[in-house]
C-alpha cells in the first residue's frame, strides 16, 4: 500500500501566481536528494488504461530528460517528490501495513517543509505557503490518493459493489473537516469531509473532473497478469494520525476479505452521490441513509456491518497485531461517534478542527462565515511545524499520537525493509552517480558503456532487505551489482 498527496500551494506575492513554476521551484530546492541527476522512468506507466477494458484518448506523459529532471525527484526513502499538474506531490514508497505507511506519509510533510525552508533561504524569505489539505476554498479540489495491491482475480464489479457503501461512510472517522461547501453543493456551516462535495459519478477514470467514487485506472505498477492497483481517490488528506491509521487500516481489511471471497451484507445505497454529501453534513450521526432495497440505515450502521464481517472473518483467519489493533480502534471509534463525537476530539481531524474553530468563534464573537474562520480551516493544514494549527495541538498535547517523532524522522531517509522500495532507495544512496532513472517497477543504471541497464522490479514484495541487503553490501560498484544480478 502507498499514498500520494497533492499539496495546496499559495504565493504571497501577486506577481508569483503561476503554481506550476512555484511547484517546480519548490521541489527543486529539496536539500537531501541522493541522486539529483536521476530521472523518472515512465515506460511502464499508462494512466489512460481503464479496468473496464479500454484505453481512453489522450497523451501519455513522456517529458524529455531535462524537464523530467525538473518534474521528478527520487528520494532515498524509496518515495517520489514531483509536480503533478499545478501541485507539488509526494508519493510514499510501497509499505506493507498501515502503521508503517502512516510514518512514511508523515515523512512527506517534513520533506515539503524542508523544501519551503530551503527555498526561503535562497529567496530571502518565505514566498510560498503549503497546505496538506484538499481544497483552496475557491471551488478547486486537489487529490489525496490511496493505492492498494490487489489480486487481479478479484472481479472489478465485486470490488465496486463492496467498496461503494464503505467509502461513502468511511469519512465519519477519516474526514479532515471543512468550513462551508463548494462545487454547488448544499450550503452548510461545517462538514466532515473536504472531498465529499466534489464527487459527481460512481465509477470512472477521471480524477480531475466529474470525479468518481470508484476510480477505474488500470495501472498496476506490478505484474499486470497477477495484480491490480486499486486507486482510491475519495479520501481526505489527514493530519491526525488516528484518522490516517483507521482510513488505511479499515480499507486494507475490507480488501483482504474481498480477496478471500468473504460474504458481505448487501448495503447497496439508493443514491451514493447524494449519500456521500449527506454523511459529510451529518455531524451528530443522527441522519439516515436509504438503501436500494428500501431499507434505512445510518453511516455508523454501515460501518458496523463491515466491522462485524471483519470480526467474523478474523475469528477463523490469522491476523497480525496491527490488524487486531485496527479492529479494536474501529469499534471504539464507532461507539464514541454514536454516543458523542466530542469524545473523539483528541483523535479525529474533523472533530479536533471543529472544536478549535468553535472555541475561537466563542472568544471572538464571530460566525462561520467570518474570513478568519476560513483562514483557521486552512491554517490547520499548514505544513510549517511552527505555524500549522494541527502541529500546535501536537505540541500542546491536545491530540493523541500513535507514532514517535523518531519513526517519522527515520522514514524521511530510510526505505521500508519489506518491499522493493528497499532496493530502489538503497541503490540511489549507494550508487548515486550510476542510477540513471527509476520508477516503481525499475531501476536503470548508466555505467558508462553504450546501453542503459534496466533492473525490473515487477514484484512489490521482492527487492526487500532480506533478499538484497547482502547483495548490495557486497557490491563495491554498480558494475559489480549488475554482474551479480545478471549472472
Amino acid at each position: 500500500m502507498g499514498t500520494e498527496t497533492e499539496f495546496g500551494i499559495a504565493a504571497r506575492e501577486a506577481e508569483a501566481l503561476d503554481p506550476v513554476s512555484n511547484s517546480l521551484q519548490l521541489i527543486g530546492h529539496y536539500p537531501a536528494l541522493p541522486s539529483p541527476q536521476a530521472i523518472w522512468d515512465y515506460e511502464n506507466e499508462n494512466p489512460l488504461l481503464d479496468v473496464r477494458g479500454f484505453e481512453v484518448e489522450g497523451e501519455r506523459e513522456r517529458p524529455g530528460p531535462e524537464y523530467n529532471r525538473l518534474l521528478n525527484k527520487l528520494l532515498s526513502n524509496g518515495g517520489r517528490l514531483y509536480v503533478d499538474g499545478a501541485h507539488p506531490e509526494y508519493s510514499t514508497p510501497e509499505c506493507t501495513n498501515p502503521r508503517e505507511l502512516m510514518a512514511f506519509e508523515r515523512a512527506g510533510e517534513r520533506v515539503l517543509a524542508d523544501c519551503l525552508r530551503a527555498l526561503a533561504l535562497t529567496r530571502g524569505g518565505e514566498k510560498l505557503l503549503l497546505y496538506k489539505n484538499n481544497t483552496d476554498g475557491k471551488g478547486n479540489s486537489y487529490g489525496y490518493h490511496e493505492n492498494y495491491l490487489l489480486a487481479r482475480s478479484v472481479p472489478f464489479d465485486q470490488i465496486v459493489r463492496v467498496l461503494l457503501p464503505f467509502l461513502v461512510t468511511r469519512q465519519i472517522y477519516a474526514g479532515a473537516g471543512k468550513v462551508g461547501a463548494e462545487n454547488q453543493a448544499g450550503a452548510t456551516d461545517y462538514q466532515i469531509s473536504q472531498r465529499a462535495d466534489f464527487f459527481e459519478c460512481l465509477v470512472d477514470l477521471n480524477t480531475m473532473v466529474k470525479r468518481p467514487i470508484i476510480n477505474t485506472r488500470d495501472e498496476p505498477h506490478a505484474d499486470p497478469a497477477k495484480y491490480r492497483r486499486l486507486h482510491v481517490i475519495v479520501g481526505d488528506a489527514n493530519m491526525a494520525e488516528l484518522s490516517t491509521y483507521l482510513k488505511l487500516g479499515t480499507t486494507a481489511i475490507v480488501l483482504e476479505m474481498l480477496e478471500a471471497n468473504a460474504e458481505f451484507q448487501n448495503l447497496d445505497l439508493e443514491d451514493p452521490i447524494r449519500a456521500i454529501r449527506e454523511v459529510s453534513r451529518d455531524l451528530d450521526m443522527k441522519g439516515t441513509l436509504k438503501l436500494a432495497d428500501g431499507r434505512v440505515t445510518s453511516a455508523v450502521g454501515v460501518q458496523r456491518s463491515y466491522l462485524k464481517t471483519a470480526m467474523d472473518f478474523y475469528a477463523c483467519h490469522e491476523l497480525t497485531q496491527i490488524t487486531k489493533d485496527i479492529l479494536v480502534r474501529w469499534e471504539e471509534t464507532l461507539d464514541k461517534l454514536e454516543r458523542d463525537s466530542m469524545l473523539l476530539v483528541r483523535e479525529l481531524d474533523w472533530v479536533a478542527k471543529r472544536q478549535m474553530i468553535r472555541s475561537y468563534m466563542e472568544r471572538r464573537g464571530c460566525g462561520w462565515n467570518d474570513p478568519r474562520v476560513l483562514l483557521l480551516d486552512l491554517q490547520y493544514h499548514d505544513v510549517r511545524p511552527e505555524r500549522g494549527l494541527y502541529y500546535t495541538l501536537e505540541r500542546s498535547n491536545l491530540i493523541d499520537r500513535l507514532l514517535q517523532d523518531s519513526e517519522i524522522a527515520a522514514a524521511v531517509h530510510t526505505a521500508p525493509a519489506n518491499t522493493r522500495a528497499y532496493f530502489r532507495g538503497n541503490c540511489l544512496k549507494k550508487f548515486p552517480r550510476e542510477v540513471y532513472a527509476a520508477s516503481w517497477t525499475s531501476v536503470l543504471f548508466d555505467v558508462g558503456n553504450t546501453t542503459i541497464k534496466k533492473i525490473p522490479l515487477m514484484e512489490p514484495l521482492r527487492g526487500t532487505e532480506s533478499l538484497t541487503r547482502e547483495l548490495l553490501e557486497g557490491s563495491d560498484s554498480a558494475e559489480s551489482l549488475l554482474a551479480k544480478l545478471t549472472s
